[in-house]
């Protein structure tokens, strides 16, 4: 079709959505009660914007109303693949989904929970089970000891304790 037929305000560009946190293929999609709530939060937010949009120009209420539908449909298949495991249920003398991590890294205590991908902020010492850190250090109990490999490096890690 010759673009003498076609309006310039036909030409929208799709908007840009960004994806969530990686969520590897074929891991499953774990979330503490406190991670649910977030993304139903989130959820709730993104709802009400939709609700709210200004009416005024309509090529940008329609730009922000796809924005915003592209994140709810992202968002709504995080919560419908959603597996909460409460950190309250989990061994408390090992790591595992939930812990919170008091570790001795090369004479430095670091400390971090281990939570679902969408959760994760390492501003607020959480990190992602699926994060290689997080990896390393599941299953262990305190008092163990543990080769890190970062990149060509080999950090000893301490587990000193652990708490839910």
């Amino acid at each position: 079709m010759s673009r003498g037929f076609v309006k310039e305000d036909d030409q929208e560009e799709a908007p840009i959505i960004p994806p969530r946190a990686a969520l590897p293929a074929g891991e499953t999609n774990y979330v503490t009660p406190n991670g649910l709530k977030e993304l139903k939060e989130e959820e709730e937010k993104f709802t009400a914007e939709r609700a709210n949009l200004d009416k005024e120009n309509e090529t940008e209420r329609r730009r922000a109303q796809a924005v915003i539908d592209g994140n709810l449909k992202l968002l709504r298949e995080r919560i419908s693949t959603a597996r909460v495991l409460d950190p309250k249920e989990q061994p408390e003398d090992e790591v595992r989904f939930g812990a919170l991590v008091e570790l001795k890294q090369n004479g430095n205590i670091q400390k971090f929970q281990i939570v679902g991908v969408d959760e994760a902020d390492v501003k607020k010492q959480k990190i992602a089970f699926v994060a290689p850190i997080a990896k390393a250090v599941t299953g262990k109990k305190v008092g163990d000891k543990i080769d890190f490999k970062l990149g060509e490096e080999i950090r000893k890690l301490e587990i000193l304790k652990i708490t839910y």
